[in-house]
């Protein structure tokens, strides 16, 4: 079924809906300006065919930075530029501190886990996993060594490629999973590991499914077209996969649990469930355990995965930039020892490469959704209680007051003059404020430790002369994701 017929079926039975209920224009009160919607259709006519991004800066165009849409019958703040981001996330923090959904994944979360509560239970899952992701950082071994270990495995890995051309997104999407799972699960998993690959393969699925376009009008009219056959469904059986996956971890660290000494994530988690078992209205309970750590496998492994993958893209169009890199790694490290946190700060030019990595990227280019806990003030407009806002973290990251050539790929944007990193406030791919993404210190540690690894032993090739190669995103919605391409690991 294609978008096309989808729409049209969209507009059949939003018209009939609304002989009965009315129109959204009711409901809209002191919201910001934005383009007159259709009853129950909402702003559908306003969208561009590329996808919600791209209808958002038109209408900024039009509009300014802080605007309305619907989306479908469901009105969204939209906010554009640093300012206003900055003004909501971080000088109105607590106002804009919940959550709002994603449409494709909302079935299995429906509100819990720690990225997509609210409320009390938000504060408490978020305060309890980093407690805990912090003392499993700094314990007996620290997250820095256990990305070292990894990073060893992957170069071994690397070198039986001999040089060939390889699709490196599983690879990527292994290491990075490696991690959360010596977190999460307290074990590694081989790269072969048929269950464990089964187990990214549905994260990548579902993480490029809810991108797609298909994803974008799912959002738009989710409460009637879940009721149709619909890559929304594969999304659906795919976490449902991985929740029976953790579920089923869960009861074996039930069963063997030492209460004088928690192994990990999911240990420590359980020893607070019995605490409180008494209870009422603990948030430590099955289903908030088994949809945290969903979340943070989900989060932990997706994002940076891709980072890399888009990373080394970058660098095969742009080869004299790794040559560089390489030449920084060869002066401050050498080609014997393993790269270090330390040593981050006496690579300013790799530091920038990987910002203007994360920077170019534009990950999660309209953010995870947040909505407005009380009925909030901003700028003039009243926006009520629970209303969704979409910060356009894409605006934040290209905008052109901060980086002189905002679409160009060019570390330059984090050096100043005398070569050395400087600091940008456009600069926030973990988003700002209350909601910041609770990985970012071990997501930076990883991203620095896997790039100055590969680069330290390996050079990079591909088919394609550097001219010939494209950038443009695969998919760009709730997340960017990087087209798919191969690569040569030649040993340096």
């Amino acid at each position: 079924m294609d978008s096309g017929l989808l729409l049209l079926l969209a507009a059949l039975l939003g018209l009939l809906l609304f002989l009965t209920r009315g129109t959204p224009s009711s409901r809209r009160g002191h919201l910001p300006p934005g383009p007159k919607p259709l009853p129950l259709l909402g702003n559908v006519l306003q969208m561009d065919r590329r996808g919600l991004l791209k209808s958002f800066l038109a209408l900024r165009d039009k509009y300014g930075d802080v605007f309305t849409i619907f989306l479908g019958s469901r009105p969204v703040v939209v906010l554009c530029g640093p300012e206003a981001v900055k003004e909501a996330l971080v000088e109105k923090a607590e106002e804009f501190s919940g959550r709002g959904p994603i449409a494709m994944v909302d079935s299995v979360f429906q509100g819990h886990g720690v990225i997509f509560s609210n409320g009390n239970t938000w504060k408490t899952l978020r305060r309890f996993s980093l407690a805990t992701l912090r003392d499993f950082g700094m314990g007996k071994r620290s997250i820095e060594e256990r990305i070292q270990d990894e990073a060893q495995c992957l170069v071994e890995e690397l070198q039986k490629s001999r040089g060939s051309l390889m699709d490196p997104t599983f690879l990527f999407h292994s290491i990075t999973a490696n991690i959360i799972c010596s977190i999460v699960f307290g074990e590694r998993f081989s790269y072969h590991d048929d269950q464990f690959q089964e187990l990214l393969n549905k994260f990548n699925e579902t993480f490029t499914l809810a991108s797609s376009v298909w994803g974008q009008l799912f959002e738009l009219f989710s409460s009637f077209l879940k009721f149709f056959p619909g890559p929304h469904r594969r999304c659906q059986s795919n976490l449902e996969f991985i929740n029976a996956y953790i579920a089923d971890n869960v009861e074996k660290h039930r069963q063997s649990l030492d209460p004088s000494a928690p192994r990990d994530f999911i240990d420590v988690y359980l020893l607070r469930m019995e605490k409180e078992k008494g209870i009422s209205g603990t948030e430590f309970h099955h289903k908030n355990l088994i949809l945290t750590v969903l979340s943070l496998f989900f989060a932990g492994t997706e994002t940076t995965s891709t980072t890399l993958r888009y990373g080394l893209l970058m660098l095969l169009k742009y080869p004299s930039v790794a040559e560089k890199v390489q030449d920084e790694i060869d002066q401050v490290i050498g080609r014997n020892r393993t790269p270090e946190i330390k040593d981050r700060a006496k690579m300013p030019y790799t530091e920038a490469v990987i910002y203007e990595i994360q920077r170019f990227s534009d990950l999660i280019p309209m953010s995870v959704p947040h909505c407005v806990t009380q009925d909030t003030s901003f700028r003039g407009y009243l926006i009520p209680k629970g209303t969704e806002v979409y910060p356009l973290l894409s605006t934040v990251l290209h905008d052109p007051k901060h980086f002189e050539k905002p679409y160009a790929f060019d570390p330059n944007h984090f050096l100043d003059a005398q070569g050395s990193v400087k600091k940008n406030e456009a600069f926030i791919p973990f988003s700002s404020g209350k909601r910041i993404c609770l990985g970012e210190g071990i997501a930076r540690m990883e991203l620095f430790l896997f790039f100055t690894t590969i680069l330290q032993n390996f050079s990079l090739s591909s088919s394609m002369v550097p001219a010939d190669i494209d950038l443009t995103p695969r998919e760009s919605g709730v997340g960017t994701v990087p087209p798919t391409y191969t690569i040569q690991f030649l040993p340096r």
